[in-house]
């Protein structure tokens, strides 16, 4: 079995729990609210203005036997650069307050993901942040092929609220190819270790995210029948 069929086997628990998480499953039913369309797209913001960084972080850590990773990586910050961005403009579209969104502060399991990865760097093995390019893309690829238009007819939304969900079927689609050869191309055990335990650490987090999500939803939910029974 080729690594990156090995990295699929050894995280499908992980992968299940996350899909598992009640607004998963509703957001690929195409069936999310306003409120957690603006949440996510919040929370997606807090890591993916890191992803620049932590590859040029990574690219600077990586030992010269892995200079053919290194010049992937340098291909990935171009492709990448910018996308927060995108999704600041997508709030806006929605009618979120995208200023205070980019003066605000993560989740936890988004502040402890980003922390865990730079940590990860500069005191583990850097090849270890290839562990959320799987997680992350694999879970963009999901939501953007299956659920995307059907949330933003739900909703009622312009395409310009979608810009970097839509965007990223196509892209991490092929993003994800091309990882798929990067990840069959390592060899060193160490390296194949680091990806695997980043992968879980990341799905872990990143479902405790979404579950936050699920847990505020219900709070609301509470409030207003509270308020409505006054």
């Amino acid at each position: 079995m080729n690594f990156f069929d090995q990295l699929q086997a050894a995280t499908a628990q992980e992968r299940q729990a996350l899909f598992n998480v009640p607004v998963i499953r509703e957001a690929l039913a195409g069936e999310v609210s306003l409120d957690n369309y603006r949440a996510f797209l919040t929370q997606a913001y807090y890591h993916v203005r890191h992803t620049v960084p932590l590859m040029m972080a990574c690219g600077a850590r990586l030992p010269s036997r892995l200079e053919w990773l290194r010049g992937a990586v340098c291909e990935y910050i171009e492709e990448e650069y910018g996308h927060e961005k995108w999704i600041l403009n997508d709030i806006s579209a929605c009618g979120g307050d995208a200023a205070r969104v980019r003066d605000g502060t993560p989740s936890l399991p988004i502040e402890l993901m980003v922390s865990f990865l730079y940590d990860l760097i500069a005191r583990g093995n850097p090849v270890g942040l290839f562990g959320m390019v799987n997680v992350l893309e694999g879970t963009s690829i999901a939501l953007a092929t299956q659920a995307a238009t059907t949330i933003q007819e739900r909703l009622e939304l312009p395409a310009t609220a979608f810009s970097y969900l839509a965007s990223h079927g196509a892209l991490d689609v092929g993003h994800m190819d091309t990882y798929r050869g990067l990840m069959n191309h390592l060899e060193d055990p160490q390296d194949k270790a680091a990806v695997i335990h980043a992968s879980k650490v990341v799905y872990h987090l990143y479902t405790e995210m979404f579950r936050g999500l699920q847990r505020a939803q219900a709070a609301q939910v509470a409030t207003e029948v509270q308020h409505a029974a006054v």
